[in-house]
Formats: structure tokens, C-alpha cells, sequence
């Protein structure tokens, strides 16, 4: 549905964000939120709702970094959320982890090492085509099969 768009929106994304590493995270995010929506309807115009959705990211983004610059350090010293997580929260997020490591392992190594290059070590697209030996385009199709695949199986699992 969306999937034909990733590339023009990334350059969209870029002019607006001045990076192209940006503009591919809010990308990624994008196509997050819109294959996550739990309302089975179709989407009308589904490139204008992607574009709103990275739109919407963009301005969340903007308002957080402006949050961030404005707010001591001090505040999270002081916040005892941020000093250790609720046993409860770290016995689910540690089967959470099980559970991606496990739609993890379901993907092609290519299409893994593609999304594990982007997401944990926060490669460029060209960077992971170059290290792989893959184009960039595949690896963009990589990313995003791996994120809809991880999607799909987790929430398969979690119901």
C-alpha cells in the first residue's frame, strides 16, 4: 500500500529536516504508525495519510528537541523514574525482547542485518549497501519488510 512512497518521502523529509538520516528515521517511524493502526479500514488516500503522519512526527520531534533544550539535566536526577524500571516493566520488556529476537531470527540475514544496521547502529541506507554489498533501494525494502514482519509477529504474539 504505502511501501511505493518510502523514497519520495524520505526526499521530501530530507529538504524539510536538512538530513537525510533524519528524514529516514521519521520515515521509519511514519511507516510504523501507519502499519500499526489497529482500525482494519482501509485508508482512502494512503500517501496523503503517510505524509500527515511524517508531518506530524516531524512537528513532535521538533517540539521534543525544543522540550530538551529547555529542561536541566538536574529534572531526570531528581525523577526517580529514571533510576531503576518497576520489576513488573523489566519482566515484560525483557519478553518483549524475546519475542523481536525471535521475529528477528524469521527474516532472511540480509533483511536482519539491514534493519539491526539501521536501528542499533544507526547506519545511512548507503552506508548498509555499501557494508552488504546490496543497493540502497533493497536495503530501504529490507528495513521496512523487517519492521512489518516484527509488527505483524508481535502482535500476533502479545494477543
Amino acid at each position: 500500500m504505502v511501501e511505493h512512497y518510502y523514497r519520495e518521502l524520505v526526499n521530501f523529509l530530507s529538504a524539510r529536516l536538512g538530513s537525510r538520516q533524519a528524514a529516514e528515521d521519521v520515515a521509519h517511524d511514519a511507516y510504523l504508525r501507519v502499519l500499526e493502526r489497529t482500525t482494519g479500514e482501509q485508508i482512502e488516500h494512503p500517501r496523503a495519510f503517510l505524509y500527515r503522519t511524517a508531518l506530524n512526527l516531524v512537528v513532535d520531534r521538533h517540539r521534543r528537541h525544543l522540550v530538551r533544550q529547555t529542561e536541566p539535566l538536574e529534572v531526570l536526577d531528581q525523577d526517580e523514574r529514571w533510576h531503576s524500571p518497576a520489576p513488573v516493566q523489566g519482566m515484560q520488556l525483557d519478553q518483549r525482547l524475546a519475542l523481536m529476537q525471535l521475529a528477528l531470527d524469521e527474516l532472511s540475514a540480509p533483511c536482519r542485518e539491514s534493519f539491526l544496521l539501521r536501528k542499533l547502529d544507526g547506519l545511512s541506507h548507503g552506508q548498509i549497501a555499501e557494508r552488504l554489498g546490496i543497493s540502497r533501494s533493497l536495503v530501504e525494502k529490507h528495513i521496512v519488510n523487517a519492521m512489518k514482519h516484527c509488527r505483524v509477529r508481535m502482535r500476533h504474539w502479545e494477543s
